[in-house]
């Protein structure tokens, strides 16, 4: 048909040049377009058998068990399955929390991603706004204040680990540190690891959020750093809070302990090729690829003598807003008088140059507006 054709070419044309979404570009997935003329769907918990056969979660649990490993756990102790994306993921992570205890608080950044006021609504859950510093890290004088004012009750820390606009990781040393000095015997601790997921596990130094600091849930898109056609993630939790959820639906004859009913199943299929084809040492070659572009694109960027900033190893550049122009033609992701760029697989040194060519004659443009003619 001609329109999907049209849409089809101008999506493809735009997504040659955006720059500011956490959204690799490097995949191909056409081997897998025959389970476009089947419906997948992976029912229920993926560990439990449904009578409804047409699924992947054989593929998932192997998914899963990846996840798991190179966030220091195992399927013993954790449990997870494949999202519709980082979204879902925190969603998930917050109603285990939600299960855990009565009458919580959760405490999160003003920097978090916009979801989590959403997720916090949809849940019904007390919450507290924190501070956040101007690196995009919460604010852990202001957190302190706000749990020694609640510390009667059980708290929920809802943690960035890569903030949406500037990729700030809170420190969780800081947050037990605070946990300890008030004697918080009930909380709980939830990672939004959306993007760096895949990625902080093999920075050096490696940022503490995994399950070996004793976090209870973390989420990861997979759509972000490892490329996907279609949004999706992964989930993984302490399979203890897992269990306080369980239930058994007869009618599909498979456990209900995920937020949907009926999942993707085609998901699962394009995280698994890629865990086959790069392994965990792929990954950490695609980390450091990655910091080898985000490096150069600071120094280029920088070289246009605009203010130019970056977390340490992070991948995402904040720097001035450029026009609008400049904005609409490359995506970029803005807030208040900044815009980012974000390294991911699939970004070249030639689009950095392209952008940067193009910036430096917009502040030209902008220079001869602002110059006054006497």
């Amino acid at each position: 048909m001609k329109l999907i054709e049209e849409i089809y070419q101008k999506i493809d044309e735009n997504s040659k040049n955006f720059l500011g979404y956490p959204l690799a570009k490097d995949f191909d997935y056409r081997e897998f377009a025959p389970f476009l003329n089947v419906c997948l769907n992976n029912i229920g918990d993926p560990e439990s058998p449904s009578t409804l056969l047409f699924n992947t979660k054989s593929i998932e649990k192997e998914v899963v068990a990846f996840f798991a490993d190179i966030l220091s756990t195992d399927m013993e102790k954790a449990w997870g399955y494949v999202t519709n994306g980082g979204t879902e993921g925190n969603l998930y992570g917050l109603y285990l929390a939600r299960e855990s205890f009565r009458n919580p608080i959760v405490y999160y950044s003003e920097a978090s991603h916009y979801s989590v006021k959403k997720n916090l609504h949809l849940l019904n859950i007390d919450s507290i706004v924190v501070r956040s510093q101007n690196n995009g890290e919460i604010d852990y004088e202001d957190l302190e204040i706000l749990l020694s004012m609640n510390r009667h009750r059980p708290a929920i820390f809802f943690l960035n680990i890569g903030s949406t606009m500037k990729e700030a990781i809170d420190d969780l040393d800081k947050i037990k540190q605070t946990i300890r000095k008030y004697s918080i015997k009930d909380y709980y601790i939830h990672c939004d690891a959306a993007f760096l997921g895949c990625i902080a596990p093999f920075r050096d130094p490696k940022p503490k959020f995994d399950f070996l600091e004793g976090v209870d849930s973390i989420a990861i898109s997979g759509h972000k750093f490892i490329g996907s056609p279609l949004p999706c993630g992964v989930v993984l939790v302490k399979r203890k809070h897992r269990n306080r959820i369980v239930n058994s639906v007869s009618y599909v004859g498979t456990l209900d302990t995920t937020i949907t009913g009926s999942r993707n199943g085609l998901t699962p299929l394009f995280l698994w090729k890629f865990i086959q084809e790069h392994g965990k040492d792929g990954l950490a070659k695609r980390v450091k690829e990655s910091m080898e572009i985000a490096d150069y694109a600071e120094k280029k960027i920088k070289e246009l003598g605009i203010d130019v900033w970056r977390n340490p190893q992070a991948l995402t550049i904040v720097f001035e807003k450029p026009s609008d122009k400049i904005c609409s033609k490359y995506q970029l992701a803005s807030e208040d008088n900044i815009a980012h760029i974000i390294c991911v697989p699939g970004i070249t040194k030639d689009q950095i140059d392209a952008f940067v060519a193009e910036y430096k004659e917009d502040l030209k443009t902008v220079e001869a507006y602002a110059t006054p003619v006497y």
